[in-house]
């Protein structure tokens, strides 16, 4: 009989399976082509909820350290990703009436695509990356960064060593720790009494409303819905007051925290969505039940597609060596038989081949070298802006291809 995980936030026995994406490997773990004779570990692909708290969840299989000690995902190569973050630090700034002798502290500042534009407004700033390659890019943009991973403990010594953070900022970050109680309570421990934290994250509202599945996968942890993360930072002396909601990977929200004792009131903005989760069913084991038939649509949508362009004798070629492709394509059983190759911007992916799938992976100007038939865009959150970089495809009456939330030939 199967031993139950326990929550990792309120340690109930998980009971409810939300999703299974049979195995998969880790889904940024990229083979380097003297690799190719060697096996790959795959792990179980599964999401449980939690039907006390309803914090949905992947099992642990591999350590952070192993995910996260040399990355491939660098923040940089996404241009609208970028400006979102330049936006963001003038408004914030801005709004806490930050200087030079303000600090600003985000966990999990990959390669400084943020804290470079602090830099830039002469307020000093402090990353935490666990990557070491990654953290190198960001000093070399003269963004001060350590590398470790963020807990209680180190906290204690960043305080110690640079005192309190007057705001702390953590991107997409929060469902990628296994020990997420220990994790928030690094924030409680050196976020300035009066200062502000601030966190982005995708919608697990979004996620159940448009098939985001591929987005689930073995580094990702947790998937969050306000309501959930509401009562975890509650549970440890921070209080969520306000939200934004957020374009950005396929829909996320931006929460503002304070600490418990400045009885910040909360803005009728967190009141509305904490209301929408609700009246939608997001604490309710039966709103979760019906996820996998959808699913399931897609990859058989994806696959019928496929096959028939292999039949009429098309090429189809992918852009994005995302994770959340990674998951697609292994989930679906897609080889290098019916996806030729994959392109992308990043040349630490160039020269490498798709965990799983072996699927080879390209610089975007192969696309104009063989012209394919098809360009399927892995990451969909970002397909305004690759329809755009590769727009003249259609010069040789080349179509894109989007396969989230439900399989999309684009005009």
């Amino acid at each position: 009989m199967e031993r139950l995980m326990p929550c990792r936030f309120c340690s109930t026995e998980l009971r409810h399976i939300f999703i299974d994406l049979g195995l998969s490997p880790l889904s940024n773990s990229y083979i380097k082509p003297e690799n190719l004779s060697q096996g790959e570990m795959f792990y179980p692909l599964r999401a449980w909820v939690c039907h006390h708290c309803f914090l949905v969840q992947a099992e642990e299989f591999s350590s952070p350290s192993n995910i996260f000690s040399d990355y491939a995902y660098f923040s940089s190569f996404s241009e609208s990703w970028l400006t979102h973050a330049r936006n963001y630090a003038k408004m914030i700034s801005d709004k806490c009436a930050l200087n030079e002798k303000s600090l600003v502290v985000e966990i999990a500042s990959n390669d400084g695509y943020l804290l470079q534009y602090f830099v830039e407004l002469g307020i000093p700033v402090l990353g935490l990356e666990p990557a070491a390659n990654v953290a190198e890019v960001a000093t070399k943009k003269g963004v001060r960064t350590e590398v470790a991973f963020f807990g209680e403990a180190m906290a204690h010594q960043l305080r110690e060593k640079y005192g309190y953070a007057d705001l702390m900022v953590g991107n997409n970050v929060l469902g990628h720790v296994p020990d997420i109680n220990n994790f928030i309570k690094g924030f409680k421990t050196l976020l300035h009494p009066d200062g502000l934290l601030t966190m982005e994250f995708p919608s697990l509202h979004n996620l159940l409303r448009f098939n985001q599945f591929d987005t689930i996968y073995h580094e990702h942890f947790s998937y969050l819905s306000l309501s959930t993360v509401h009562r975890i930072f509650r549970q440890h002396g921070l209080a969520v007051y306000d939200v934004q909601k957020l374009p950005t990977h396929g829909g996320s929200l931006r929460i503002y925290v304070r600490h418990q004792e400045k009885n910040t009131p909360e803005t009728q903005a967190l009141r509305d969505v904490l209301r929408e989760e609700e009246e939608d069913g997001l604490c309710r084991l039966d709103t979760y039940s019906s996820f996998a038939q959808r699913v399931l649509r897609v990859k058989a949508d994806l696959l019928e597609f496929l096959l028939q362009a292999q039949r009429a004798g098309k090429q189809v070629v992918a852009y994005g060596a995302a994770a959340k492709g990674n998951t697609l394509l292994n989930y679906a059983g897609v080889k290098s038989d019916l996806i030729s190759y994959v392109v992308d911007l990043n040349p630490y992916k160039q020269g490498r081949y798709l965990p799983g799938s072996r699927i080879p992976i390209r610089d975007p100007k192969y696309i104009f070298e063989t012209k394919p038939d098809y360009v399927l865009i892995l990451p969909w959150n970002l397909q305004d802006e690759i329809s755009r970089q590769v727009a003249s495809i259609r010069k040789w009456s080349g179509q894109f291809v989007v396969p989230i939330p439900q399989l999309t030939i684009l005009p």
